[in-house]
């Protein structure tokens, strides 16, 4: 019997030790589940999303400042190159009718390209009456787009070697007044950048009353209709 107590009292301690060490062990692993857990959870990936917003931003702007430049450019360089302008040397003056009613006369002239390359020009011409023996006639011209025979709009024109730019004066006709009416038999012309000076004759005189309503150079026979 005396054996049988001593192994049992070897026994104990021994068993003691082992569930010591099993419970340390279970310890251990239920503290280090937090700690893999905590790691886990701890996650901000929201950077990369702003960043890939922000360059997706840059490469929108940078197109519309490139459509930009490039439109400016092409206008620049259409308004610089061109014809030259349509000079009084390379110009020749015609006169093309006149008609009227309503105490208003409609006269048409022409002014033809007779160079052999084309030239530009836009505007008014600048315009004196002259009487039988070409002598000045007192004129007080009036540049307008619109008159008592319609709408003539102000456009560039280029002129064709050969081709033609017209324009019609408004002025009084039919009314006896005493503000100095005559009858024009010629009209001088200065064409639109230029100071030369053109000259054509009117067949059977135009009644005029010193003012006329000059409308701005249209293409071809348009200005005259």
């Amino acid at each position: 019997m005396s054996e049988q107590r001593r192994m049992k009292r070897s026994f104990l301690p021994l068993a003691v030790a082992v569930l010591g060490a099993v419970a340390l062990s279970a310890c251990g692993s239920s503290s280090g589940a937090p700690a893999a857990s905590t790691g886990t959870s701890t996650a901000a990936p929201s950077q990369p999303a702003t960043t890939a917003s922000t360059a997706t931003t840059t490469m929108t702007t940078a197109p519309t400042t490139s459509t930009a430049t490039s439109t400016t450019s092409t206008t620049t360089t259409a308004a610089s190159s061109g014809e030259p302008p349509c000079r009084a040397a390379a110009l020749s003056l015609s006169f093309l009718g006149q008609q009227g009613g309503m105490g208003h006369g409609e006269i048409g002239f022409v002014l033809k390209n007779t160079s052999n390359v084309s030239c530009r020009t836009y505007g008014y011409p600048g315009i004196q009456f002259l009487d039988q023996s070409g002598h000045p006639l007192t004129t007080i011209p009036h540049h307008t787009t619109s008159d008592f025979f319609g709408s003539s709009p102000a456009v560039p024109l280029v002129i064709a070697p050969g081709g033609t730019a017209s324009f019609r004066l408004d002025v009084g006709h039919g009314v006896a007044t005493s503000a100095g009416c005559a009858t024009a038999y010629g009209l001088q012309v200065i064409p639109p950048n230029d100071t030369a000076t053109l000259r054509t004759t009117i067949p059977n005189g135009a009644y005029e009353c010193q003012d006329a309503n000059v409308s701005p150079l249209r293409a071809g026979a348009s200005a005259y209709p």
